[in-house]
């Protein structure tokens, strides 16, 4: 029959699809009468109103199998009406008001009916529905339906096994919630034929609560059929919105989405929501029988269900089985399972709840629609699905409902207010700034002019000018001299210019620190200073004749600088018996301290005894001066310098213990009374080479080369810490994977939560050992222990061979998974039952330590189906699964039989589709359960 229908032209269909129809009521009213003729049950007779037309969706040929079908499942099975039975009278309405009114009152007067389905149109359901609930006889909807009919204080007996229009509303606020979005527009509209998916009151149903929770910015409903209206309205709702409401057929739909993406909507700034009512166009004829079947069948399927399933408590109870208003209550609260159209579950407001997706248009591969977030209706909140995060948003994050500026810029007026306020101030400001620049320049170009135009110019005062002799005082440049710039001769401010040492003198430097200096700063001054000494007696001034800790400053790279040489003849420097400064003269040589009221100007050898005080000084750390131990006044210090006293020499102490004997040598040679056995500063150099060969000259060569040696150190110190944190870190993360898996061990390590997550199908491996009770009756612990870890150490090198994971060991039970945490399509069962074969031949040849006789056996139990997985706890974590899958397989281990392998019929079905297990169908057998169930034994 299929093939021939396939041939015939569409009248020969039509005529194809009458026939079958007809057949089918006849065989129902055989039915019906069958069942009279037998027990005589009492007939209720239910009245169906729906147009005979196919242009409609919901006509009487594509909905009349549906009715039938219903009416001999009740009649068929007593559970529902006990003695009474179901048959219906039909009516074609022609989606006619007049027609649906009249016939209704003819079957409610004329045919005794005892509830109506139907009629199918709104403007027959809304007249209908009154004189239904005026009668107060029930009146079931199985179609969509407009919002009028929600009022359920005028259609007080009106069932609608449809979900309410506001239901839709609803979601879409918890939706706009989630994101936080408050800006909100709508747009669309309908075509004016077809009555059934107009949607005007889906319109009115969305738009109230909208205004109510939201700024609603626009509203425009139009002729979604006209382009340029399309065109001008899209163009006028993305100037006041981002976050945009479609309301229209998919055909309208279609055309507002594909317009937005021509005026370029669709950058990721804006967001269109597509809200629909379950939307069927009626203007198609399949040209296959089967296809003929409306969507809206299912819904009339179920609703005869209902009322039967109402009809049994209102008949139970001995009420009017035609009061609509007590069958409503009844139905209140209820929920019907296994149904054509899903769970049927009703509210308190006797409204139907069903739960919602929200879809999100991805093009990753093909273009396809995916659920991104769900609506609970019991609890009405919106949550996430595993989805969600595949969402991609064009510009990374979900876009705002309003620009930062606002639409019409006005959130970034005061921007461009004080923009222009600035440019107001700023352009006077600097136009007199300007002004009085030019006028600056102009003053000083004619200062200039006077004086070059001066006739006096070329006179010089006497007093000004300075004779200096010596003229190389500019060409005395070295690293360890400051360099001199010139003098100052205008009295009182005489003066001499140097370079300016940021550390002071080393006098300075002796006195404010707060520790004793190191020894590499000790020898890098005196090298310093015998350096600018050398240069000095080589170049022609000879010797320095100043030298002392205040004449040798410090710079600011801790390098000493010689000043306070030359220009006697400017400073007239003279050694007076009148009041002189005592304690400057420590530094002296004695054989100048005995030329008393002549020039002192120094020699090269009165320089190297300056030099060794100073050295004495720097070595042993002296802060009050050479002579401080001595306790006495610095003229007789002076004194005994220039005439020693009974032939003892007056010299600061030396010590083996605080200085090295070749220094205490060198200062020794460097301070003798005899000048001539005072060596040059050459010798001195080399002397302080040899006495520290490692040192440098320089302190920041010092410091560089301790620089680069620490540097050296810190690169073996840091690659051995290295190398012990990642042998800790590979034994810590090798600890973690074998307490977690490797996937969610990664994932903590990385600081990520791991959030619980549910497996649509996984397969769950349970094992104990046969006789282990008995088996540690006549055990010691220890040997209990040590068996243990045998058998278990023997099944963890197994496993090491599957893709499984270890959940845990309690006791003599073995528990291993397979799918999880990383999903491995239909291998899981193959996978655990391969391992399970596995355990089985190695258990066969496992021997006992303290039993050596004694063979082993185990019990093997496997089942597949969901689990929930997640990490519980934060000391010691585990990885644990939850689901009555679990329970399912810990129950087939415990009824299964030594040495075999005890299976469900879920994990049966997976290794039948694999075909390459051989299976020996164990029967029913009893469990713990509400239902038993067949199971299989594999070995």
């Amino acid at each position: 029959t299929s093939s021939n229908t396939k041939s015939q032209s569409p009248a020969d269909l039509h005529t194809l699809v009458l026939h079958f129809t007809l057949m089918l009521t006849a065989a129902a009213a055989a039915v019906i009468n069958n069942s009279t003729n037998g027990s005589q049950p009492q007939k209720l007779l239910i009245g169906f109103q729906v147009p005979w037309n196919t242009s409609f969706p919901f006509s009487a040929l594509r909905l009349g199998s549906a009715m039938q079908i219903a009416v001999e499942k009740v009649n068929s099975n007593p559970s529902f009406l006990g003695n009474y039975s179901l048959d219906f009278v039909y009516t074609d309405t022609d989606c006619n008001p007049k027609v649906s009114l009249g016939d209704f009152i003819q079957q409610v007067w004329k045919d005794n009916v005892s509830a109506l389905f139907g009629p199918a149109c709104p403007g027959e359901a809304e007249v209908t529905g009154l004189i239904a609930s005026t009668w107060n006889i029930p009146m079931f909807g199985f179609v969509g339906q407009s919002s009028k009919m929600d009022n359920s204080d005028i259609y007080d007996s009106y069932i609608k096994i449809i979900p309410p229009l506001k239901r839709s509303s609803e979601v879409l606020v918890k939706t706009l919630e989630f994101f936080g979005w408050s800006h909100v527009a709508m747009i669309g509209g309908g075509l004016d034929s077809n009555t059934w998916d107009k949607v005007d009151a889906l319109w009115k149903t969305v738009e109230g609560p909208l205004r109510a929770k939201f700024k609603l910015t626009a509203a425009v409903q139009f002729d979604t059929s006209n382009p340029q209206l399309i065109y001008q309205n899209m163009k006028y709702i993305s100037t006041v919105a981002r976050v945009i409401v479609v309301l229209s057929n998919k055909e309208d739909s279609m055309a507002l989405l594909l317009e937005a993406a021509r005026q370029g909507l669709m950058n990721g700034d804006y967001v269109f929501f597509l809200v629909q009512h379950f939307e069927v166009s009626g203007t198609v004829v399949s040209k296959t029988l089967k296809n003929t079947v409306s969507p809206y069948a299912a819904y009339l399927h179920d609703a005869v269900l209902l009322y039967a399933m109402g009809l049994k408590e209102v008949l139970k109870d001995e009420k009017d089985p035609r009061d609509g208003r007590e069958l409503l209550q009844r139905l209140k609260n209820k929920i019907m399972q296994n149904c054509a159209s899903g769970l049927v579950h009703f509210d308190e407001d006797g409204e139907r709840n069903v739960d919602y997706s929200i879809y999100d248009l991805q093009h990753q591969g093909d273009t396809k629609f995916v659920p991104i977030l769900h609506f609970d209706s019991h609890t009405k909140n919106i949550r996430p699905t595993s989805m969600f995060a595949s969402v991609v948003w064009p510009k990374g994050r979900p876009p705002s409902d309003k620009p930062e500026c606002g639409f019409n810029n006005e959130a970034c007026e005061w921007l461009i207010n004080i923009t222009l306020l600035a440019l107001l101030v700023t352009f006077p400001v600097v136009g007199v700034l300007a002004v009085l620049c030019i006028g600056v320049l102009i003053q000083q170009k004619l200062r200039l002019q006077t004086r070059l135009d001066d006739s006096c110019w070329w006179l010089i005062n006497y007093s000004d000018i300075t004779i200096i002799r010596e003229p190389l005082m500019k060409e005395m440049k070295h690293e360890n001299l400051v360099q001199f710039f010139g003098v100052c001769i205008e009295p009182p401010n005489v003066c001499l210019v140097t370079q300016y040492c940021k550390k002071g003198s080393l006098k300075d430097v002796l006195k404010a620190s707060d520790v004793d200096l190191d020894g590499m700063f000790k020898l890098s001054f005196a090298y310093d200073i015998v350096n600018g000494m050398e240069f000095i007696h080589k170049s022609n001034l000879k010797f320095h004749g100043n030298l002392k800790p205040n004449t040798c400053l410090v710079d600011s790279r801790l390098q000493i600088k010689l000043s306070g040489f030359g220009l006697w003849e400017f400073k007239n420097k003279i050694i007076s018996l009148e009041n002189p400064n005592y304690e400057e003269m420590y530094w002296t040589a004695p054989e100048l301290l005995r030329q008393v009221g002549v020039p002192a100007k120094g020699t090269p050898k009165g320089d190297v005894y300056s030099f060794a005080i100073i050295m004495w000084e720097l070595m042993y750390n002296s802060k009050a001066g050479p002579y401080y131990d001595f306790n006495l006044e610095p003229k007789e210090i002076i004194r005994q310098l220039r005439t020693p006293c009974q032939g003892e020499l007056l010299r600061p102490g030396l010590s083996e213990q605080l200085c090295d004997d070749n220094i205490n040598t060198l200062l020794r040679v460097c301070w003798s009374e005899n000048p001539d056995h005072r060596p040059p500063f050459g010798l001195i150099r080399r002397q302080l080479k040899d006495t520290s060969p490692d040192s440098h000259a320089n302190i920041l060569d010092n410091m560089v080369d301790k620089l680069e040696k620490y540097a050296n150190h810190l690169e073996e110190v840091v690659e051995e810490r290295t190398n012990q944190l990642t042998a800790e870190k590979a034994r810590a993360d090798k600890l973690l994977s074998s307490m977690l898996p490797r996937y969610i061990a990664d994932q903590l390590m990385a600081g990520k939560s791991v959030a619980p997550q549910s497996y649509e199908m996984v397969t769950i491996f349970f094992s104990d050992i046969v006789g282990f009770t008995s088996m540690c009756s006549v055990s010691s612990a220890m040997e209990v222990v040590t068996f243990l870890n045998d058998l278990y150490s023997l099944f963890d090198d197994i496993i090491k061979m599957y893709d499984v994971y270890k959940v845990e060991t309690i006791g003599d039970a073995y528990m291993v998974a397979s799918g999880l945490p990383i999903s491995n399509g239909n291998k899981h069962a193959l996978e655990i039952s391969t391992m399970a074969l596995h355990f089985l031949s190695a258990i066969k040849v496992f021997r006992i330590r303290h039993m050596p006789t004694e063979s082993l056996s185990i019990r093997i139990g496997i089942h597949s189906g969901p689990v929930v997985a997640g990490v519980v706890g934060t000391t010691m974590p585990r990885y644990c699964l939850f689901g009555d899958t679990v329970n399912m397989a810990s129950r087939m281990e415990s009824n299964s039989l030594p040495l075999k392998i005890h299976i469900s019929q879920c994990t049966a079905d997976i290794l039948v589709q694999a075909g390459s297990f051989e299976l020996e169908e164990r029967g029913e057998i009893e469990m713990k359960v509400t239902y038993s169930k067949n199971l299989c034994v594999f070995q």
